[in-house]
This record gives C-alpha cells, sequence and structure tokens, in this order.
C-alpha cells in the first residue's frame, strides 16, 4: 500500500524547536496531516522517544525512533530504530561523546522531557545542540553496528550537511540520504533518496514527507508497536520501493 512517512522530526527536547512541539502535538499534528509513519529525532537525545511511542500509538501512528546526531565535522545524521529501548540505549553512548559546551537555557533554549500527557519530567542541564566527538564515518559505523539505520540529514543544506561540511558524501553505509529539494545526482551518490519535515515547530510537521510503497501488514504491526517488523519493511521498502520525496508528489 502506498503511504506517507517522515523520518525527521523534533519535540520540545531539541532546544531550538518549539516548546508547543510536544510528542503528543507532534503525534496529533502528523496524523492530522495524513502521516502514516513518522520518527522522532531530537537532537543528540532520544528521551522524549518513550512519550513519543505512547502518543503515536494513541493516535493510530506507526512510530520508529531516534535522533539527529551531530559529528565531529558538524554533520547531522538522522538515526533511526526500531524501539524506544534502542534508541535510547544509543542515546545514553552518544552523551559520553557530546563536547561539553557551556548552557544557558535561558539564552540557548530550553531542553524539556516529558511524558505523553506533557507533564514535564526533566529539564536537561547539558546542552544538546553541540556537535559529538565522532567523526561522521564513524558515526555512521557505530549507528549500523548499534542496529540502527543511518540517513545523512539535508544532504543539500549550506549548514550541517555533508555537501556544506565535507564537500561530497563519502562512501558510507547508508539506508538513504535525506534532501530538502531535488538534489544534485553527487550528493547522493546512488542511494536512495528521502525528504523530512525537520520539524521544529507545529507548522512545519508534516510538510517534507515521502510516499512509498509498503507492507500493509507491516504497517498495522507498527501500529501496535512492532517497531521491528515495521522497521526492518520500511528500511527494505527505502531500498526496493522507489521512493518519492515530497517535490515528487506534492505538486
Amino acid at each position: 500500500m502506498r503511504v506517507r512517512i517522515d523520518l525527521h522530526n523534533h519535540s520540545c527536547l531539541s532546544p531550538c524547536a518549539s516548546l508547543e512541539q510536544s510528542p503528543s502535538v507532534l503525534a496529533r499534528l502528523g496524523r492530522a496531516a495524513g502521516l502514516q509513519v513518522m520518527a522522532l529525532t531530537d537532537h543528540n537525545s532520544a528521551l522524549n522517544c518513550p512519550a513519543f511511542a505512547e502518543a503515536a500509538l494513541r493516535e493510530g501512528l506507526a512510530p520508529l525512533y531516534g535522533l539527529e546526531a551531530c559529528s565531529a565535522e558538524e554533520v547531522h545524521l538522522v538515526c533511526l530504530f526500531p524501539s524506544p529501548a534502542a534508541a535510547l540505549a544509543f542515546s545514553e553512548w552518544l552523551r559520553g561523546h557530546l563536547e561539553p559546551l557551556p548552557y544557558e537555557a535561558e539564552k540557548l533554549g530550553d531542553e524539556v522531557v516529558v511524558d505523553a500527557d506533557e507533564g514535564v519530567v526533566e529539564l536537561l542541564d547539558y546542552y544538546l545542540g553541540g556537535a559529538t566527538d565522532l567523526g561522521f564515518e564513524e558515526l555512521c559505523a557505530q549507528v549500523v553496528s548499534a542496529g540502527g539505520a543511518a540517513i545523512p540529514a539535508h544532504v543539500d543544506r549550506p549548514m550541517f550537511s555533508v555537501s556544506s561540511q565535507l564537500g561530497f558524501l563519502p562512501p558510507g553505509p547508508y539506508a538513504a540520504v535525506e534532501a530538502m529539494r531535488d538534489p544534485a545526482r553527487a550528493l547522493f551518490g546512488g542511494f536512495p533518496v528521502v525528504s523530512g519535515s525537520d520539524a521544529h515547530y507545529p507548522e512545519h510537521i508534516g510538510r517534507r514527507a515521502t510516499q512509498l510503497e509498503l507492507d500493509g501488514a507491516a504497517l498495522e504491526a507498527g501500529r501496535r508497536g512492532e517497531g521491528g517488523i515495521l522497521f526492518e519493511a520500511l528500511l527494505e521498502a527505502v531500498k526496493t520501493g522507489r521512493p518519492e520525496p515530497y517535490w515528487a508528489w506534492s505538486g
């Protein structure tokens, strides 16, 4: 069946995102925007993924989980996992590689961990918006080693992309590459291209979704919380199902 997916979204945990963008708002507006599969990928942390799991399943969405990691070269990488536990484990490991930067919430933005009903669980006292000490290629390898999928983020942007920071897309174990618009061939290196909303505000949710063919049974498994089945089927669909980024179908 043809489904609409969005694998790059932020919540109120990301210091640059709106405090209105709770996991429950993300799930509710994602469903309203016509999404069937949605991922939460906050900057360098997956701490809001448990809340997103509950909220997404409540809305009838098939959720995936992860984070948007930042390499030592300041290249952003979407890291996806099949379960909140797997995303949290990688997130905790990655925290040990975050550069210790001075953090003032008043200047840089609050980083709020919440539950599925928008109750505040924790206000972080360390900064998530900086770079890790991991080189881009090492970071990609670590994601895959942990059972995740690595997707270079917004490869065509003039900041925080492989094109802006490295000048090219190096060979790697990528599930796909993400672009904001139809990219030059050199930027996707023969890998499937997906688009993602990179939503930081409620009005951004669903704005750059991708469409593809996905097995209906896998989608239903995801809606039941069986993320492993959904994750494997989605990766296969991205690889073989000719995903259509938003510019190919939105008119």
